[in-house]
């Protein structure tokens, strides 16, 4: 992840003292969502660097429904925000509700919160639609001085969206995925290298890449690991990286062969010594006879 501002982590640890103690109190209340909505507004402009009033709207109009908050960054809509009151859990159908409004607005991201729970959805436009859940955070039990806790409120802060820190996280999240690992163990790169190695072990082993494949499919990973949508998509990321390396490598290979023709070609060409102006020394034959 990249460095955090000082001026941004500073805001970040402040913000966490400042609210946990009121998220606490609000709570203990058992404040409705309008005064949850009021309180999540103070967080956005706190401690996530929004401005209250030109970068946070609320009532974001969707089909008719409307969006508790959206925040928005040169005009342009970021984020939706769908607020729960702060004592209830945040749910299934909650998620889904979240995920329609954003759905409908065409908007990539979206938060599920009550306050003290912060849930952010990466979007995908599929058939169906379906979100991944990004990040999960207890704003409760943060340490102001954690770095690692500064740094995941740091994902959604302004600061971090203009760099678009979060689309990274959530591509490093997919990249270490069970299923996307999976994928990448059966590709052909992965399964050319152990049989490779195990010829080194074993050079007497003969072993075809497509029986190592069956012997992972079926004895050593996990069938949900390699079945269903999300394997499928891991599958074909996997496919296309693959691919991507093998014409990287086939291009290289090319440039190399080529500078190697080129390299032959000079050093064939090369001309000899060349004359010299100087006076020969040696005796005029046709005088001496």
């Amino acid at each position: 992840m990249a460095k955090i501002p000082t001026k941004t982590s500073e805001r970040i640890s402040a913000g966490i003292k400042r609210f946990q103690p009121i998220l606490v109190a609000a709570k203990s209340r058992d404040v409705g969502e309008s005064d949850t909505v009021t309180i999540i507004v103070d967080m956005l402009a706190e401690i996530f660097g929004y401005d209250k009033y030109s970068e946070i709207t609320s009532e974001h109009a969707i089909r008719g429904t409307f969006c508790d908050l959206a925040t928005k960054i040169d005009g342009s809509l970021q984020m939706l925000i769908e607020v729960k009151a702060i004592g209830i859990d945040l749910k299934e159908p909650h998620v889904k509700q979240a995920v329609d409004y954003a759905a409908n607005q065409g908007v990539d991201w979206v938060v599920l919160t009550n306050g003290i729970n912060w849930r952010v959805y990466k979007v995908t436009f599929s058939k169906p639609i379906s979100a991944d859940l990004v990040v999960d955070i207890d704003f409760s039990t943060l340490g102001p001085k954690n770095a690692k806790d500064i740094d995941l409120l740091y994902l959604f802060c302004k600061e971090g969206w203009l760099k678009s820190i979060l689309g990274e996280y959530h591509s490093q999240k997919l990249a270490l995925s069970r299923y996307f690992l999976g994928a990448m163990i059966l590709s052909d790169p992965v399964l050319q290298v152990i049989r490779r190695e195990l010829k080194r072990l074993s050079p007497d082993l003969k072993v075809e890449v497509e029986e190592i494949k069956s012997v992972l499919s079926s004895e050593v990973l996990k069938r949900e690991v390699l079945e269903g949508e999300k394997a499928e998509e891991a599958q074909k990321k996997a496919n296309k990286a693959a691919a991507k390396v093998l014409r990287e490598r086939a291009a290289r290979k090319s440039v190399n062969e080529d500078a190697s023709e080129v390299q032959s070609e000079e050093s064939q060409e090369e001309p000899g010594p060349p004359e010299s102006s100087e006076p020969s020394n040696a005796p005029n034959t046709s005088l001496a006879e």
